[in-house]
């Protein structure tokens, strides 16, 4: 059986309003099957806001997010990393799998949680985990993505030592290569080498 192709995402004439204030308007870009597109700009241009807009959980001022026809497939962590604190580290991982779709075996959910050095926590509360320890386990749903879908990521990199940084960075090439797409944020420089990414600067849109 064929894998699906993931259809090309694309921004049109986007604008975002918040309060009496226009973030960002006119916006337009693409992302297609294969590239990692970095969304850049000043705090308070909205680069959140976006997040949250290509991930249809917001309407635009203006404009529209179009999907090419085709479904919605789609992973969005947002900064808040969306974890149960009163579910042990596995629970809340397969809560998360379970919410979408995904192989939710003990298996894969400890392989998961193994790529980003959390395994050996799987029986913790979540509750007891540190910042950066709640960061790898909210990433770790990234390694139950097995077809190609369209993962929004805002701020991933965040509370990730120099280990988590490059576990990222090779799922996210991984992903990417197997017709994954992705778009993120991020304060910090990336060192992804594998695709390069596209840069979508806010500022340039911004009122």
């Amino acid at each position: 059986m064929s894998t699906p192709t993931l259809p090309t995402l694309a921004a049109v004439d986007l604008a975002c309003r918040r309060g009496d204030r226009i973030l960002f308007k006119g916006l337009q870009f693409e992302v297609k099957p294969g590239q990692v597109v970095w969304l850049r700009g000043a705090n308070g241009r909205g680069k959140t806001s976006l997040l949250r807009l290509l991930a249809g959980l917001s309407t635009p001022e203006a404009g529209r997010v179009d999907w090419g026809g085709g479904a919605r497939q789609l992973v969005y962590i947002a900064h808040a990393n969306a974890l149960k604190e009163d579910l042990t580290v596995r629970e809340s991982l397969r809560f998360l799998a379970r919410l979408h779709g995904r192989d939710d075996s003990p298996a894969k959910l400890d392989a998961a949680l193994a790529l980003f050095g959390m395994a050996s926590r799987r029986a913790a509360p979540v509750r007891t985990l540190s910042q950066g320890q709640h960061r790898r386990v909210a990433l770790s749903r990234l390694a139950l993505d097995e077809a190609p879908s369209l993962w929004i990521l805002d701020e991933p990199f965040d509370s990730l030592d120099h280990e988590g940084i490059a576990t990222l960075n090779g799922l996210l090439t991984r992903h990417t290569a197997n017709g994954g797409s992705v778009v993120l944020t991020s304060h910090q420089a990336l060192t992804l080498a594998e695709p390069q990414p596209v840069t979508v600067q806010l500022d340039d849109a911004s009122s």
